[in-house]
């Protein structure tokens, strides 16, 4: 994920941000001003300035924020002299709007909204109506306002119409910004005293709406409306009238948003949505105690967090979406001035006392109120330059070695010995690697007090206690080691408060000066080294569990104790103390061991046993659910080599039966997402070919990933198959957008003794998709089914799959949007027309798109439950074959052909409905913004190819049919730079490049194009060659090998090329190969992989299955069989990468050693072999 910024203001008014991916406060490039107040979104923060007026500074971004401003002139014809601006009394105006009810004349439209915009251009005319040119002039004609325009006069238009166009760009980003006030000064909310942004996460919000809300310092509550991404400074502020005086307020991402009143009492603000962002009424909450009322209150999606006048800070707990006012107060320990809730409900806060920014740490989606807090010690970076005496010098010491010289002619320790001591941890020295949960850290304090800073004894190793925080090539630390994070500092509402005298730990009783802080805090903080903060926002702030953040260590010098107690000993004494106490260790080590050399191994194997309750598909009639015991058992050797044993203990016929399955031998691990059910699929090598697999379900879906992220780490383990995908590995794609790669072996592509496809293993990544590319180079691309872009960060697990089945980086979040189809069907009467009476024999008046199932609007529900809705049903108007004004489609009967328009022999009718969810996950993806894409395609890596050191080429159709050519990809820069846009005469829906920069693509109308003349130095080629398709077929996708096309059309038949040569690339004929298709990939070797629709096994039909193309030869390019894989369900899958090459002298025993076949007999009875087109 990106770095974010953390906002703060200090005592001073001074704005600074603090990067994720940072560790110093950066003054704000706008020095200018003063500021009170501020409050961060992602790509923006407002702020309150100390002239008490309202200030927004927008970041600056690749793509400029631009607003489109039109008005329609308008003209009536005259007999005498033709279309003229006279028009009828009660006509429109003759410049308005596209209602015609506003007047809009060019001269009050050029006026901007304020300094901060600028025109990029004069008016002009937009000749274009629907997508096609109209007359020169940009006229479009009707018979009378308002009516429906053409773009073709005719005899009876005696009105038209033409639309003017102009741009307007906002120019202050990176600075900040005065909002304007044109409203009527006696009721502008003016002097402000609070604000707060949020709202950009409202239940189908349209995207980039920001809700801003303010307090003025007469306690009333302000909201600045029509706030977007287009119009960053939104239009007026509107009063939104409270049941008492407000002093502060706080909006959430989503729907919540509370204020504290005056006299300690807090308001949440009921009604929230799309149609009213203002929301509808006031619910009051009382404050945790009486006596101290709420002073200060922040929320985020589903927390809200309070600060009461004796400072004390409480967390609420019950808080959702249904409940936004929660059920009941929790104190947390700590003292702050005032706490903000920022991305993924983190939370910092301003300290009473030190007045130093805290950070929560341990806030998780399933500990929504954190662990403890912990001191953000970064500097500023004004402050780099001021080190500090003697005691900088020490610092700079350790960390440059013997380029520092400390006092007369004792030099610090040379590199060799500043690395040999870096490399040898002591006893108690936490790596500093390692994570503060690791065991390392948690066995207390590892620097020594102030009173035993000289002590040079061997008792020291003994107890732990070490020098290592002055040593050389060790960063030094900012007090001692962290605790152990062993319980939540929460406390009880109405329990007595507790002692303000500091708890007492015995393991680090002397360690008071660099310790823990009273009431929880984790860390000390000098006041006098750092700057006082008055208010921090972290709404703009994405920190993850994962992420690691280098808030909390100082970069230069060392606290005050730590100096005094480090120039006790010159670092020389330091370099001969820590030799002498590692000889010891490792003799001490040496004699311990030598004792019980002559023992023998007493285990030479560990048992591990997980056990669990869950639901399996039974495998015989009637197929139900049935409840089972599940145990894994993991066997470890002395050898360290795993094995597993998944066994499901079940009643038939009340008696007691199992069955097992030896996870050496799963194939795949596939959760089974529907509406209903926790579900996931085992497949091995004879439940693939049965087209039956094993069904588990889990009660909650997280006892579902606990058992995904477990089994797939023991298969993985297995199979020694651990770590981030290899740059040969084939990846694939479902139909519930899961993203599965499997290591390829040198015998997939082998002329003989072939490995069978159902013997392939398939692993899980993190993320969702619709899409993925792959190549030989390292370079993978993905596209989500909203036509998000992402491209692969190199790691892997994400989502389900957490700690030893996920990297610890390149995790980052991720999103999608997807919609959700019904039909409304009718059938028409002579007496009542249209009506959702049918007959007997049609289909439901609510269905899917075809009619088998019925879709109620009430019924249908999201494609999982991992998904959510985010919108409302809404008719869908871009439906194939067109519709009328209301949606409707026309045909004779079901099905049928159906029209936009009604006939006289039309007897039914039907009406698309939409409906959008959002599924939000993690995995190891990036976002590759703004342009929204349909399909991508990456050269493949041809045989032998080791690098041009040109960039690698990338092809892409955006969802707008537009043909695209990615600059700058490289392994070092998989994203990409910019993108180049390839000129077309119609949209594209496929494009592909193959080997020698092959580009052939489909357009919409089921045409195929070849693009000639691209090279390295040509990126884009110069021209489009039309290829015709297949008699009476549309094509919908290509894909292009080394030397080979194939091809797939709408009705699932693959085509090949015939006849590309060099010389001639655009080939002469296709030929059909076979049916059945619903995707083909061709890799490097020129290997064809397809997902077939349907293959039926020996228990059930299965539709989406991965397949490959047997017999592929140089002389027999199209193949001579099918072999069937995994499946179904599967959806995509790409082979691009793959240029793994089988050894020519690979020896018969061999294979069969590795479990294939060994001879002719056993190969024709793994492959399924098909002569001539086949139904796969």
């Amino acid at each position: 994920m990106p770095s974010s910024v953390l906002w703060a203001v200090d005592l001073f008014g001074r704005v600074y941000t603090l990067s994720t991916a940072g560790q110093y406060w950066e003054l704000c490039k706008d020095t200018q001003l003063e500021f009170k107040r501020v409050s961060a979104a992602t790509q923006c923060c407002w702020g309150i300035a100390c002239d008490n007026q309202v200030y927004v500074y927008m970041c600056a971004s690749d793509v400029p924020i631009r607003r489109q401003e039109e008005a329609y002139e308008n003209q009536r014809w005259n007999p005498v002299g033709g279309f003229c601006e006279k028009l009828l009394p009660s006509d429109r105006w003759p410049w308005s709007d596209v209602t015609g009810l506003q007047h809009r004349p060019l001269e009050e439209v050029a006026m901007l909204p304020s300094p901060h915009w600028e025109w990029e251009s004069d008016w002009y005319v937009d000749e274009n109506f629907g997508g096609e040119p109209t007359e020169k002039g940009g006229w479009t004609y009707a018979m009378d306002f308002p009516a429906t325009y053409t773009r073709d006069k005719k005899w009876n238009s005696y009105v038209r119409r033409r639309r003017w166009i102009r741009y307007r760009r906002y120019k202050s980003c990176d600075t900040w910004a005065k909002i304007p006030s044109k409203d009527d000064p006696k009721q502008l909310p003016d002097p402000f005293n609070d604000l707060s942004v949020g709202g950009w996460e409202i239940t189908d919000e349209p995207m980039g709406h920001l809700s801003v809300w303010a307090v003025s310092l007469q306690g009333k509550v302000w909201y600045r409306d029509d706030v977007s991404h287009l119009n960053p400074e939104g239009s007026s502020w509107s009063h939104v009238d409270t049941p008492g005086e407000v002093v502060q307020i706080s909006c959430g991402p989503h729907d919540l948003l509370w204020a504290t009143l005056w006299e300690g009492q807090a308001l949440v603000r009921e009604g929230i949505n799309r149609n009213s962002p203002k929301g509808s009424s006031w619910c009051l909450v009382e404050p945790p105690t009486p006596e101290n009322g709420i002073m200060h209150v922040s929320v985020g999606v589903g927390v809200v967090w309070a600060v009461t006048k004796d400072h004390k800070v409480w967390f609420r707990r019950g808080i959702n979406s249904h409940n936004p006012c929660g059920t009941s107060w929790i104190e947390m320990v700590g003292e702050m001035m005032m706490v903000n809730v920022g991305l993924n409900d983190q939370v910092w806060g301003i300290g009473w006392e030190d007045r130093a920014v805290y950070f929560r740490q341990g806030v998780t989606p399933s500990e929504l109120s954190g662990k403890t807090w912990k001191a953000i010690v970064a500097s500023r970076e004004c402050d780099r330059s001021h080190s500090g005496s003697s005691s900088s010098l020490l610092s700079a010491g350790c960390f440059f070695g013997d380029e520092v010289r400390v006092g007369g002619d004792s030099c610090a320790p040379s590199d060799t010995d500043a690395s040999s001591d870096a490399e040898r941890p002591g006893p108690e020295q936490p790596d500093p690697a390692e994570s503060p949960q690791s065991p390392s850290s948690s066995k207390g304090g590892s620097a020594s007090g102030p009173g035993t800073g000289t002590r040079e004894s061997t008792e020291h190793a003994a107890e732990g206690v070490s020098l290592a925080d002055q040593t050389p090539g060790s960063e030094p630390r900012h007090g001692p080691a962290e605790l152990p994070w062993t319980s939540i500092d929460l406390k009880e509402p109405k329990k007595a408060a507790p002692s303000q005298s500091a708890p007492s730990f015995p393991e680090t009783a002397g360690l008071s000066p660099l310790g823990m802080l009273p009431l929880g805090l984790e860390e000390p903080y000098c006041a006098e080294d750092h700057p006082l903060w008055a208010g921090v926002s972290g709404g703009g702030c994405a920190v993850e569990a994962h992420t690691v953040l280098k808030w909390f260590t100082v970069q230069s010098g060392l606290s005050s104790s730590a100096h005094t107690l480090s120039l006790s000993m010159t670092p020389a004494q330091t370099a001969t103390w820590r030799k002498q106490i590692f000889q010891q260790l490792t003799e001490r080590t040496k004699r311990e061991l030598e004792n019980f050399r002559h023992y023998e191994q007493a285990v030479e194997q560990s048992v591990w046993v997980k056990t669990g309750a869950l639901q399996w598909w039974c495998d015989w009639k009637p197929h139900k659910w049935v409840d089972v015991r599940v145990a894994l058992e993991q066997f470890t050797g002395h050898d360290g080599a795993r094995d597993s044993i998944l066994f499901i203990y079940y009643v038939a016929l009340e008696e007691k039966k199992y069955l097992h399955v030896f996870l050496n031998e799963v194939t795949t691990l596939v959760p089974v997402l529907n509406e209903a059910k926790h579900s996931f699929a085992l497949y091995t090598p004879e439940r693939t070919r049965q087209r039956w697999p094993v069904r588990l379900a889990a009660a909650t879906e997280q006892d579902m990933n606990d058992w995904l992220a477990l089994l797939n780490l023991s298969c993985c383990e297995s199979r020694r198959v651990l770590g981030r995908p290899s740059l040969q590995a084939i990846w694939s794609v479902t139909c519930k957008g899961d993203i599965f790669v499997s290591e390829p072996s040198p015998d997939l592509e082998a002329p003989e003794h072939q490995l069978p496809c159902d013997q392939m293993f398939w692993r899980q990544m993190g993320g969702h998709l619709r899409v993925v590319e792959a190549s030989g180079q390292g370079v993978v691309w993905g596209i989500g089914y909203n036509g998000t872009a992402w491209v692969y960060t190199g790691g892997y697990g994400g989502g389900c799959f957490q700690g030893l089945a996920s990297s610890t980086g390149n995790i980052y979040p991720q999103s999608d949007v997807r919609c959700v189809y019904i039909y409304e069907n009718q059938r028409w009467n002579p007496v009542t027309g249209y009506t959702s009476r049918g007959l007997p024999t049609d289909r439901y008046m609510w269905s899917d798109a075809s009619g088998l199932q019925e879709c109620t609007k009430a019924g249908t529900k999201p494609p999982s439950l991992q998904w959510t809705w985010v919108s409302d049903w809404s008719v869908d108007f871009a439906v194939p074959g067109g519709t009328d004004q209301e949606g409707w489609q026309y045909a004779s009967d079901f099905p049928s052909s159906y029209h936009g328009y009604k006939t006289m022999r039309d007897f039914v009718r039907r009406r698309c409905w939409a409906r959008k969810c959002k599924l939000v996950t993690s995995g190891p993806w990036l976002e590759v913004a703004p342009i929204g894409l349909g399909d991508v395609s990456i050269i493949p890596e041809g045989p032998g190819a080791n690098g041009s050191g040109h960039s690698i080429a990338l092809w892409a159709v955006s969802d707008k049919g537009d043909v695209l050519c990615r600059l700058g990809v490289s392994e070092l820069n998989p994203a990409g730079s910019s993108w180049l846009h390839v000129g077309t005469d119609q949209p594209f829906v496929s494009v592909s490049i193959g080997g020698n920069y092959q580009v052939w693509a489909v357009a919409r109308d089921g045409s195929a194009f070849y693009r000639g003349s691209v090279s390295p130095s040509q990126p884009a080629g110069d021209r489009w060659h039309h290829i015709p398709s297949p008699s009476k077929q549309r094509l919908q996708q290509v894909s292009v090998g080394h030397t080979s096309v194939y091809a797939v059309d709408e009705n699932g038949n693959l085509w090949y090329r015939q006849g590309v040569t060099s010389s001639y690339p655009q080939g002469s004929s296709w030929e059909h190969v076979s049916n059945n298709v619903r995707r083909v990939s061709v890799g490097p070797l020129d290997q064809v992989w397809v997902i077939a629709n349907k293959v039926q096994g020996s228990h059930s039909l299965s539709r989406g299955t991965v397949c490959h193309r047997t017999g592929v030869q140089p002389l027999e390019p199209k193949g001579q069989g099918w072999d069937y894989g995994i499946g179904g369900g599967w959806d995509h899958i790409s082979i691009r990468a793959n240029a793994t090459r089988a050894s020519k002298s690979a020896p018969q025993e061999t294979a069969g050693k590795q479990g294939l076949p060994s001879g002719p007999s056993s190969v024709a009875s793994a492959l399924q072999e098909a002569v001539g087109p086949v139904c796969c």
